[in-house]
């Protein structure tokens, strides 16, 4: 048995906590360019200095923020796994797509939640520090490689185009967890989370010609 984490230690994991809190509700509600360290600090309730004695910059900042939420989604992805597996276990298998739909709508879901870091595309100093995070490389690698399973499963069965790279389909998938129409379709006001989520998830899966689609909520104002 390990030994317990001193008090001093408890306070650190704490004051680690708010932070990362602090950070996530701010790239999530104005991005990482906007985003401050002072904002941050004040948004912890913190001082600047101690913020600095446990992140060192506004790149680290974002990178513990990052593993944060690929920590649930892999989390989540796991829950989705063990429920798949008791399914197969009674004989009701469930689609590698459905798993597939279950990810996005959670990451959009999330992003509707204002939960969900906003990041530049391309910023050299924040990929670069990522790119050399290895936590946060080690929980992309692990997420990529439990998608890339069911997408491989969604293609083989016929679920989902065999002729995309699998690639190309795995990237798609990421780029729903910041698509800007969901932010774009909730700011409207216009609409309810689960209209935008049903008609997200059918544009990605069922593409904009509507073969083949479910029902879909009706097109009215929320």
């Amino acid at each position: 048995m390990g030994a317990r984490p001193s008090i001093r230690d408890q306070l650190q994991r704490v004051r680690q906590d708010a932070i990362v809190s602090a950070v996530n509700r701010l790239l999530a509600s104005k991005g990482y360019d906007a985003m401050t360290v002072d904002e941050v600090a004040a948004e912890a309730g913190l001082a600047k200095a101690s913020l600095y004695k446990l992140f060192t910059s506004k790149e680290e900042l974002a990178g513990a923020a990052m593993v944060g939420v690929l920590d649930r989604a892999l989390a989540f992805v796991d829950t989705l796994r063990s429920h798949a597996d008791h399914a197969a276990e009674v004989g009701r298998p469930l689609p590698a797509v459905e798993q597939l739909k279950a990810v996005v709508r959670w990451a959009m879901q999330t992003q509707l939640d204002a939960e969900m870091p906003s990041l530049p595309a391309h910023n050299s100093s924040l990929s670069a520090s990522l790119q050399s995070n290895d936590a946060y490389m080690d929980r992309l690698i692990a997420l990529s490689n439990r998608l890339s399973i069911w997408i491989t499963e969604a293609q083989t069965g016929g679920q989902l185009n065999a002729q995309l790279p699998p690639e190309l389909v795995l990237y798609t998938l990421f780029a729903r967890a910041c698509d800007p129409v969901v932010a774009l379709l909730k700011d409207s006001g216009q609409y309810t989370h689960e209209q935008i989520l049903a008609w997200v998830l059918s544009t990605t899966f069922d593409g904009l010609s509507g073969h083949g689609s479910a029902t879909l909520p009706a097109w009215r104002p929320a």
